[in-house]
């Protein structure tokens, strides 16, 4: 039997109970879903897929990540609702391609871990599998995990077999509408300029997930507890001397109470320039290089491979003496005479992250 595989926390307790309920079948697991956006988020599911199939002593194939075919797919049904006719067209694709590997590797039967999700509806999913069943004379297995406590011990599954447990289905178009009813930054969809890993991002999740994998290779027992910490993500930001725009670095957490202010230098201490407005701090990139150990010879090249995040808080915290402090410092190559404009739109929002603590 082919078993079309959405995610780990969906896949791991739909495959046990295939194993137990179809002893006779060989199972093979095939990981087909062009719909999960970003990248780095299919890759980290991809991952934790990876990892269960090797647990349970399951094959698994994976798919074509064929994303742009998927978009046109759904064209005209970006802002459909979650189980709306977009899941429906989403659910008709991933099954056709599913179930032609089945056909492929000489399989007469196939199925879907999506049926265990309480995100997803059964009628659509039955529907769709049992319209490629009929036109290709293979069958499609419906089954309901879901009842009968079903979905509390999937929930329990995940959590002892320390599964990765996303917070959102998959998609760009559900994934943003989520975002907009919970008044919350899509920041999964969100990545810097200048390429680094950002903390509670995406990328530090597959990052953190790839850790684990080896730390289970050297048999080193652990639990994986989660955090909460405050996030931010700038959006943009300038700065300009009178009408000019100079080369500006905003260090993390930097926050304005509005998007634009205006002001002048009021004083300087020990190469801090303070603005007479928002309690904004300037440095030239001399002082920022004496204070993280670095050898910039200008803004744009600190623009173009920035110091990671945690080197930027240590300089944050020298300046202001102080770990929770959002007032903004910006790095420039010199302090010029005149009208300072400062324009930035940032967001700090509370999220939580994982930390993996060894036993």
């Amino acid at each position: 039997m082919l078993v079309h595989i959405c995610c780990s926390v969906d896949s791991h307790f739909f495959l046990q109970r295939l194993q137990r309920e179809f002893p006779q079948e060989t199972l093979r697991g095939f990981f087909y879903d062009p719909n999960i956006h970003p990248y780095s988020e299919y890759k980290l599911r991809l991952l934790d897929v990876q990892r269960s199939c090797k647990k349970l002593g399951i094959e698994l194939i994976e798919g074509e990540y064929d994303v742009e075919n998927w978009i046109e797919s759904v064209r005209g049904l970006e802002h459909e609702p979650e189980k709306g006719a977009r899941c429906e067209v989403c659910f008709d694709k991933r099954f056709e391609v599913s179930g032609h590997k089945a056909l492929e590797l000489g399989e007469d039967k196939f199925t879907t871990t999506l049926l265990v999700s309480p995100l997803k509806s059964q009628q659509q999913l039955k529907a769709s599998g049992e319209r490629f069943s009929k036109e290709h004379n293979i069958d499609f297995i419906y089954l309901d995990y879901r009842s009968d406590g079903g979905t509390q011990v999937q929930s329990q599954v995940s959590r002892d077999e320390q599964l990765y447990r996303q917070n959102y289905c998959g998609c760009v178009y559900g994934l943003n509408m989520q975002r907009e009813q919970q008044d919350k930054l899509a920041d999964e969809l969100m990545m810097p300029i200048d390429g680094r890993v950002l903390p509670g991002s995406v990328d530090e999740r597959l990052a953190f997930y790839e850790r684990r994998m080896e730390i289970e290779e050297q048999n080193i027992q652990y639990k994986i507890v989660k955090q909460k910490f405050l996030n931010y993500r700038i959006l943009s930001g300038r700065l300009l001397f009178g009408k000019k725009v100079v080369p500006s670095f905003f260090l993390h957490y930097s926050t304005l109470q509005r998007e634009k202010v205006q002001g002048r230098i009021e004083f300087s201490h020990e190469g801090v320039h303070y603005l007479n407005r928002d309690e904004v701090r300037l440095i030239e990139i001399e002082k920022f290089n004496e204070l993280a150990g670095s050898s910039y010879r200008s803004v744009k090249e600190l623009m173009q491979s920035p110091l990671n995040i945690a080197i930027e808080l240590k300089v944050r915290e020298k300046i202001l003496q102080n770990s929770y402090d959002l007032s903004p410092i910006i790095v420039i190559d010199k302090i010029e005479d005149g009208k300072i404009s400062i324009e930035l739109k940032s967001k700090h929002f509370e999220d939580t992250t994982e930390v993996l603590i060894p036993l």
